[in-house]
């Protein structure tokens, strides 16, 4: 895996009541493209001229791979990791990651504590979330209108072309399901016989040969700039970037999303544990949840930064009816079942896996 490193902020020299200490380092690792960049500007710079410490980034595709890596060398280099729901619990578990005493979390403004203010699933005894996000699959309206359905993600006739599709069995499973024909609220009751398995991995044969596979976040909307998909499963953020920042014609297809969280965890050994809290604690305080949400479109994990959430940051683009908690957003929407992937990920890992190579 290619880490890409980045120095957020200069080492300082902190001085406190006259006396001079050398300013800490910590490493947090993200997603890279537009989520990070979203970190950077509402968490790291922030955090870092508050404190004069540094903030080291880097990428990675997700899992716990590495993470367990480290730990099992006793080589731990990462304060911090930004992981989906089902890898924190896992993790956890699996004694991979520090537990966080979530007294250290500030309160709302109101005096709410923060064990009220975060939204229910929000925090686990090794995470703490900082947004709610969705895979969506997205399509050019310049090159592919008329796109409403999950359904046509699936539908080669209708829509002819490649579609872009993350390599991993996650959210395609249940998108696969719901393409044909299962309810939402149905899905994780489907998925955990072998006979629906069987159907979701029927349905993706469907388009198997049509399918250009991505793993990092940034590549779905670069797939769709490039003509070589008509249509991609992505993250929702990084489309609404591509479509707001940058001006692409890119529409999201709210139809069959998976909603998720995201969440700060870190390794069992990590090397910085004080000023790593420190940080998790800054950047999920209600107003940095809330300055991440004028960068790109996930919702804060806070229910207190949701009224504080306005404006993108071209300040003319409102960002509520991008988030996928939206109330026009959730009519056919799916929250990822957690303990349904922490218990079935390396089983359905390895069919995947023996299904691609077929």
């Amino acid at each position: 895996m290619n880490l890409t490193k980045t120095l957020l902020a200069t080492t300082a020299l902190a001085f406190t009541a006259g006396v001079a200490s050398a300013a800490d380092s910590i490493t947090v690792v993200s997603w890279g493209g537009a989520y990070t960049k979203s970190q950077v500007e509402a968490y790291h710079k922030p955090w870092a001229a508050k404190t004069g410490n540094t903030v080291v980034s880097e990428d990675y595709n997700g899992g716990l791979a590495e993470i367990k890596s480290q730990v099992e060398a006793g080589t731990v280099t990462w304060d911090l990791v930004d992981v989906e729901l089902s890898d924190a619990i896992r993790g956890c578990d699996e004694g991979l990651l520090e537990e966080i005493d979530h007294s250290i979390l500030p309160a709302a403004p109101d005096g709410t504590p923060a064990s009220d203010d975060f939204i229910e699933g929000a925090l686990s005894d090794c995470a703490v979330a900082n947004i709610v996000w969705s895979t969506v699959f997205a399509y050019d309206s310049s090159k592919t209108p008329g796109v409403d359905s999950i359904d046509d993600l699936f539908d080669l006739e209708g829509f002819p072309g490649k579609r872009g599709l993350r390599k991993n069995p996650k959210s395609l499973l249940e998108m696969a399901l719901m393409a044909d024909g299962v309810p939402a609220a149905e899905v994780y009751g489907i998925l955990d016989t072998d006979e629906g398995v069987d159907r979701a991995f029927a349905k993706l044969d469907t388009i198997k040969d049509s399918v250009v596979w991505w793993e990092a976040g940034a590549q779905p909307p670069q797939l769709l700039a490039d003509g070589e998909v008509v249509m991609t499963t992505a993250y929702n953020g990084r489309i609404f970037n591509a479509a707001a920042g940058e001006g692409k014609p890119f529409e999201v297809v709210w139809d069959g999303q998976i909603m998720d969280f995201d969440l700060w965890v870190m390794p069992k050994g990590a090397p910085n544990k004080a000023a790593a809290l420190d940080f998790l604690a800054f950047s999920t305080d209600t107003q940095q949840l809330a300055a991440q949400a004028s960068w790109i479109s996930y919702g804060p994990a806070r229910k207190s930064s949701g009224p504080l959430v306005g404006l993108y940051n071209d300040g003319k683009t409102e960002m509520g009816p991008h988030m996928p908690t939206a109330e026009a957003n959730l009519a056919n929407a799916l929250v990822n079942n957690f303990e349904f992937w922490a218990d079935n990920q390396d089983e359905l890992n390895d069919r995947f896996n023996s299904w691609l190579a077929n």
